[in-house]
């Protein structure tokens, strides 16, 4: 049964019913009903919720709880994450399975609570030092932030590795109708943890660190096959480019659904486009413009920051389709008919 709930609340239901045990935050707008929301329903789920003292501290507590074997998970916003980014590194080269939210808001440094997607590359490059990626889901509606949740953590148990959920200020907010769902909790083996339960199995540490150059290649090298398999298997998309269409957008989260409305104008006006939506930031899904349909002669990239997701796209097309952009910045958020105008000026300047 869907029940009407901001989308902030919907993440925090589905990560419960997912199996989280373990969540530990810091307080930081425009995310907050999430540690509201953990602190009010975990113990009654049997699990435990911290406010650390810190963003450091709480992504720490997330390795703390990840080694022990439990399903753990923080959420920040945009500076909040920043700061974490030495945790996820540690996350990461311990391969440690977890979740992280980021509610994102405008920036660069502390910049303002109104929404912004500029935190693509902290999330899509990794952030923190060394060799490694991390699976990001792109939610475009408060079910979709719950969906993914649920889905996220499968993710992370199965390729051991932390997974982020990208959001921004107006998804968090925003309240629709939406159903928590019971999925299939797919934790896999979990026998390297560090559970105490040595009377099973040799003592496990879970350490990041080995200062053997050879075996901290070698253990680089199997991570990175885990990633290749994370981009062969785990890249999603939607797509209504059909045969025809002139223009493609290429949006994803609060931008995607402002193009909607966009590509609806255009279409009544005769003027053919569709959408692309990255659900998956990383792996990028590359393979839907390898597949798009002759008639598409332009690609529209249209982000809530000064353009970041546009150098995938071009990476993507390899130089096959002339890439425009349209972006706006600082908590601004575009209007359809923005993004319309912007299409027509591109199909008027071909012909």
């Amino acid at each position: 049964m869907k029940t009407l709930m901001k989308g902030n609340e919907a993440i925090c239901a589905a990560a419960i019913r997912a199996g989280c045990k373990a969540y530990f935050g810091y307080p930081i707008t425009p995310q907050n009903e999430i540690p509201e929301y953990m602190a009010a329903h975990m113990e009654q789920a049997g699990g435990v919720c911290v406010q650390a003292e810190s963003e450091t501290a709480a992504i720490n507590m997330v390795y703390g709880a990840a080694a022990a074997g439990v399903r753990a998970m923080t959420s920040s916003s945009s500076p909040g994450i920043a700061l974490k980014q030495e945790g996820i590194s540690y996350l990461a080269g311990a391969d440690l399975p977890c979740l992280i939210v980021n509610i994102t808001r405008a920036g660069p440094g502390l910049g303002g609570i109104l929404p912004g997607q500029a935190d693509y590359f902290q999330v899509t490059r990794g952030g923190g030092n060394g060799d490694y990626f991390t699976p990001v889901y792109a939610p475009y509606s408060v079910q979709e932030l719950a969906d993914l949740t649920q889905h996220a953590f499968n993710v992370a148990d199965r390729y051991r590795t932390p997974v982020m959920l990208l959001g921004d200020g107006i998804l968090g907010q925003m309240m629709e109708p939406a159903e928590i769902k019971d999925v299939p909790v797919v934790e896999g083996d979990k026998s390297w943890a560090a559970d105490g339960k040595s009377d099973r199995r040799p003592k496990n540490i879970v350490a990041s660190i080995d200062l053997s150059a050879e075996r901290l290649e070698a253990m680089n090298l199997r991570r990175m096959e885990r990633y290749r398999q994370i981009m062969e298997n785990e890249a999603m998309v939607e797509s209504d480019v059909r045969e025809g269409d002139e223009a493609a957008i290429v949006a994803y989260g609060l931008s995607a659904r402002i193009a909607l409305d966009a590509i609806a104008a255009l279409r009544t006006e005769g003027i053919k486009a569709g959408l692309i939506r990255p659900i998956t930031l990383w792996p990028f899904p590359n393979q839907v413009f390898l597949d798009l349909p002759k008639s598409v002669k332009h690609i529209l990239v249209a982000e809530l920051s000064m353009g970041q997701m546009i150098e995938d796209v071009r990476l993507a097309v390899m130089n096959r389709y002339p890439v425009h952009f349209c972006g706006r910045t600082g908590g601004v958020v575009f209007e359809p008919s923005e993004l319309a105008d912007k299409v027509r000026a591109i199909v008027r300047e071909e012909g």
